[in-house]
């Protein structure tokens, strides 16, 4: 588990570089405008909307001695590592010639990553059928996921991008992000060779449905008619308005920290510190509320939660009742809803994913074929709504909110800060809330599960949590 696991590092890595600080690079750094840049990045999902479902319908497809997956995963390291490093060293040139290369590169980098994560994602279905062990996996999963993003952070705040004496702000220093970007590049190599090499092991142990000659049409009406399937359309709805809630959450995250809380220096340490425990209490306490009860209802309500607790200083700074900036309570009250908000959030992701794990076995029965790589394709087309949806509508919250550009810490109007507040609570409080209502309405549990597991592998399948027969 921790070797598949670890790959999810790298996406952390490009996540949390495209969430926390593309936006504010190119916007305050570069000096493209804000809703220029987000609008740039979401047209950039254009094309993730056909290459995702392409490599996971040819990932699905695949047959080598290095089994389906493998091949994919071993390959994508090198592109995605030259075309970080191309993302944060645009050219000096025209508006216009910076917004083509960032779109190139986008779509290159996040092609790239495609080619590694829908392979690795499907695997989680692969490496075991058990209702609660996928949980399990999922949360390995985000596990790593979050500790390579948030590792970066660090490493950004602390190296890269920290306060100098040419720069009080280091987050527009430009010469930091080359730094930054080399030593992500490096990272995510290194951590995507780890798994693939790490769970190589397991292909024999894998799943070798027979290869079926087709024609090009007659594939992708067979990729049509998979991703029919109900439950699926409903899991891709609740993640597609979970993940633009985080996405907005990522792109704002250095404008309100730095602006509205007044953060600074190792206080974005510290931050990215109190957001891993908040990832490490949704590591042990997925898999756990999965096991006791609904994973649909556990998401819906983890959602929920989370968005409460994470909109709280917000709405309370609005009302005077939040403590003062600088006050020896408001740091740690700021870390501590840092870290319950994403420890609820990432729940509510963990118990989505091992969801979308077992819509596989239902589309099996319905179609006969196994099609994780077109299933798991569409989750994380929707991840990347995070930094394609969210980013687009982060830099309109901060034209709604007539937000400066080059804007100085403790020199942005009140009344700026109160619609920049009040805007971005708003709209994450909607999405998330969009969110629980479809989470909650997926079809299928435990018990469903497990029938078709028994019809599918012609044994019955134990469920530990139903109580014994009687005799």
């Amino acid at each position: 588990m921790a070797s598949y696991g670890v790959g999810a590092a790298a996406y952390g890595v490009k996540d949390s570089g495209f969430g926390t600080f593309l936006l504010l690079f190119y916007n305050q750094v570069v000096g493209v405008p804000a809703a220029t840049v987000g609008l740039v990045i979401m047209a950039a999902l254009i094309i993730d909307a056909f290459v995702d479902p392409t490599v996971g319908f040819f990932s699905d497809r695949t047959r080598t001695r290095w089994g389906r997956r493998h091949p994919w995963m071993y390959g994508a390291a090198l592109p995605i590592m030259l075309g970080w490093i191309m993302l944060w060293n645009p050219p000096q040139a025209s508006e216009q010639v910076i917004l083509g290369w960032l779109f190139a590169v986008a779509v290159l980098v996040r092609s790239a990553v495609s080619a590694y994560e829908v392979p690795s994602q499907a695997l989680a279905a692969e490496l075991s059928g058990d209702y609660d062990e996928r949980t399990r996996i999922m949360a390995y999963r985000y596990l790593f996921g979050w500790a390579g993003g948030l590792l970066m952070l660090v490493g950004a705040y602390v190296w890269f991008l920290a306060p100098t004496s040419d720069y009080p702000n280091g987050l527009l220093n430009r010469a930091g992000y080359s730094g930054f970007a080399l030593a992500g590049a490096l990272f995510m190599g290194v951590t995507i060779l780890t798994s693939a090499l790490g769970t190589h092991k397991e292909i024999p142990n894998l799943p070798k449905p027979p290869a079926v000659r087709q024609s090009l049409g007659d594939n992708f009406r067979e990729m049509r008619q998979t991703v029919k399937n109900r439950a699926f359309a409903i899991l891709m709805l609740a993640g597609l308005f979970a993940y633009t809630s985080q996405g907005i959450s990522y792109a704002m995250t250095n404008y309100l920290y730095t602006y509205v809380w007044g953060f600074c220096g190792f206080n974005f340490v510290w931050l990215s510190i109190s957001l891993f425990g908040g990832v490490a209490i949704a590591f042990v306490a997925a898999p756990r509320i999965g096991a006791a009860g609904s994973k649909p209802r556990g998401a819906a309500a983890a959602a929920l939660l989370g968005m409460v607790i994470g909109t709280s200083p917000y709405w309370l700074r609005l009302a005077g009742l939040f403590p003062a900036v600088g006050s020896a309570i408001a740091l740690p009250l700021l870390f501590g809803i840092a870290a319950a908000g994403t420890a609820c959030g990432v729940t509510a992701y963990i118990l989505g994913a091992s969801m979308l794990a077992d819509v596989v076995e239902d589309s099996e029965v319905t179609t006969g074929r196994r099609s994780e790589g077109v299933f798991f394709s569409g989750g994380f087309f929707i991840q990347k709504c995070t930094s394609g949806i969210g980013i687009f509508l982060g830099g309109l919250i901060l034209t709604a909110a007539h937000f400066p550009a080059k804007a100085v810490p403790g020199q942005v109007p009140v009344a700026v800060l109160d619609r920049l507040t009040l805007i971005y609570a708003g709209c994450y409080a909607l999405l998330a809330c969009l969110a629980a209502f479809f989470y909650a309405r997926f079809p299928f549990g435990r018990a469903e599960h497990a029938l078709r597991m028994e019809r599918l592998t012609g044994t019955a399948v134990i469920d530990p949590a139903s109580p014994a027969p009687t005799v």
